[in-house]
């Protein structure tokens, strides 16, 4: 512990256990409180979630919100819950899914490199392709 101090790093690490990753150990993630109004009552999208309400279909509920200048998609989250705790929980999944997601490698192909060495005129036959272009290329 001492060593790890020395060198700036934590000496907790020597806590942990041994046979686990320690990103699995030391990631222990908080768990996420709704503090904030509910969705249909934020004051900024009560509005949307009255017009529903009162029988308007989605669509045109969602043109209004882009006519406002809002995210159409806000109303197919939860409006029970606070827009910053569906915010948080979206972008938890996200950090989630991009830690586990590896795409697999493509196989190196080693491509054989080609030379061309030209054919001198007198070796060309008249009978080939090559005679009908000999003097085209000078």
């Amino acid at each position: 512990k001492n060593a790890l101090q020395r060198d700036g790093l934590d000496p907790s690490m020597m806590d942990l256990d041994p046979e686990k990753s320690i990103t699995s150990q030391l990631n222990k993630e908080e768990d996420i409180i709704d503090n904030g109004p509910p969705l249909k009552d934020d004051p900024q999208y009560s509005k949307y979630f009255k017009m529903l309400k009162m029988g308007l279909p989605m669509g045109a509920v969602q043109n209004a919100m882009q006519r406002d200048g809002l995210d159409p998609s806000i109303m197919d989250l939860d409006p029970e819950k606070s827009m910053e705790y569906q915010k948080a929980m979206a972008n938890r999944k996200v950090k989630k899914k991009k830690t586990q997601v590896k795409e697999p490698k493509k196989p190196k192909v080693r491509r054989k490199k080609i030379y061309w060495s030209p054919i001198e005129e007198s070796k060309i036959d008249d009978n080939s392709i090559w005679s009908m272009i000999k003097g085209s290329f000078d």
